[in-house]
């Protein structure tokens, strides 16, 4: 999922050489429901199945991984098509979201809706979380060893499953914060994987937008290496999501729910 291109290398005495290093793929995604053309995004093109799963969890439109049974993944020359089926009964979401998504009005009427569903309700977390203080520092220590495509290119977020103890259970790479999210979800959901008393830990900013998906992931406790906005913080709170932030290797920062 790598590329080596060529760089110009300029030092501090003006000095210039050329060197040659490893940088992340990012490609457009498209991503089909049922036939029906639902979002394009861009992504480290690995794991797809795991990020259409987590994606469509995070979406609600559904709300297990075996509510979509088949993910078909076609490579052209532009990007990547990725066709999910969602069983019957869920596909009538994908309508109704579609139709929010597209929706214009001089009204201003059809853009209140749309706010709606940008800050729908979120259900309250029934998980809880045992893990301590020294789980969270561990957990820090050990996350570089699993971001081997961070490691080669120093361009990549990663999600990974915490285990009670501080132990890494798995982890997912994008070079998007959002798509590394939903790919460590979708991945849970395949694998029947729950939090367990863990956790999980972001490396990357602490956004409304993860926020929601650690909520609707039945998420207790999330923790992310950088900052959080005001909103991130107001809607775990309203979602019964305990939140660590700022997390480093000395220090971390927790935000009470």
């Amino acid at each position: 999922m790598t590329r080596q291109l060529a760089f110009i290398r300029i030092a501090a005495d003006g000095t210039r050489d050329g060197v040659a290093r490893p940088v992340a793929d990012e490609v457009p995604i498209a991503i089909e429901f049922n036939g029906i053309g639902y979002a394009v995004l861009m992504a480290t093109p690995a794991d797809l199945d795991d990020l259409v799963t987590g994606f469509a969890l995070a979406e609600r439109l559904v709300e297990r991984a075996d509510e979509m049974p088949e993910i078909d993944v076609h490579r052209t020359d532009r990007g990547i098509v990725v066709r999910a089926t969602l069983v019957p009964e869920r596909a009538v979401r994908v309508a109704d979201r579609v139709r929010h998504r597209v929706s214009e009005s001089s009204c201003g009427l059809c853009g209140i809706e749309n706010l709606e569903q940008a800050l729908r309700p979120l259900p309250r977390v029934t998980a809880t979380s045992e893990a301590g203080d020294a789980a969270i520092f561990a957990a820090l220590t050990a996350l570089r060893d699993h971001q081997p495509l961070n490691r080669a290119t120093g361009g990549v977020h990663a999600a990974a499953l915490v285990a009670r103890d501080g132990t890494i259970r798995l982890a997912r790479e994008d070079v998007g914060r959002h798509n590394a999210f939903d790919k460590l979800i979708g991945a849970m959901a395949r694998a029947g994987l729950g939090w367990d008393g863990g956790f999980a830990l972001l490396s990357s900013r602490c956004s409304f937008e993860l926020v929601e998906k650690a909520a609707l992931a039945n998420c207790p406790l999330l923790v992310t290496v950088s900052a959080p906005t005001a909103l991130a913080v107001e809607r775990a709170q309203a979602a019964g999501v305990r939140l660590v932030v700022l997390a480093r290797s000395d220090a971390v920062l927790a935000v009470g729910p």
